[in-house]
């Protein structure tokens, strides 16, 4: 890991998301397994972006793009950390380029990283 600075985000534990997102429990995991959200064990605990909320909902261009990190051989946590970290393709980090609606060029550049 280098140490250039992360994309600055507060952690959200699942008790946190069912607040923000206004959803059971339940329906907060199916997020997290149907790849709407993801999510690493910080702490012991598993923790979700809160960049990764917007308007009460997960980020919708998220999804596809988690999935194509998946596919490329990204675990939860370096899912994590490349969205959150800048890249240089992309000249800002790729959680910075999907709020600015840069979609495509996101998942471009993270199909090529398998």
């Amino acid at each position: 890991m280098t140490d250039t600075p992360r994309f600055p985000t507060e952690w959200l534990t699942l008790p946190d998301l069912v607040d923000v997102l206004g959803e059971p429990l339940g329906r907060v995991r199916r997020f997290l397994d149907e790849n709407y959200l993801v999510g690493s064990r910080r702490d012991g605990v598993l923790r979700v972006p809160a960049v990764f909320i917007v308007d009460g909902r997960p980020l919708p261009s998220l999804r596809g793009t988690i999935i194509v990190l998946h596919d490329a051989g990204f675990d939860a946590d370096e899912t994590i950390d490349w969205l959150l970290t800048p890249e240089e393709t992309i000249g800002v980090a790729p959680i910075e380029a999907l709020l600015a609606g840069r979609k495509s060029e996101v998942r471009r550049v993270a199909a090529t990283l398998a």
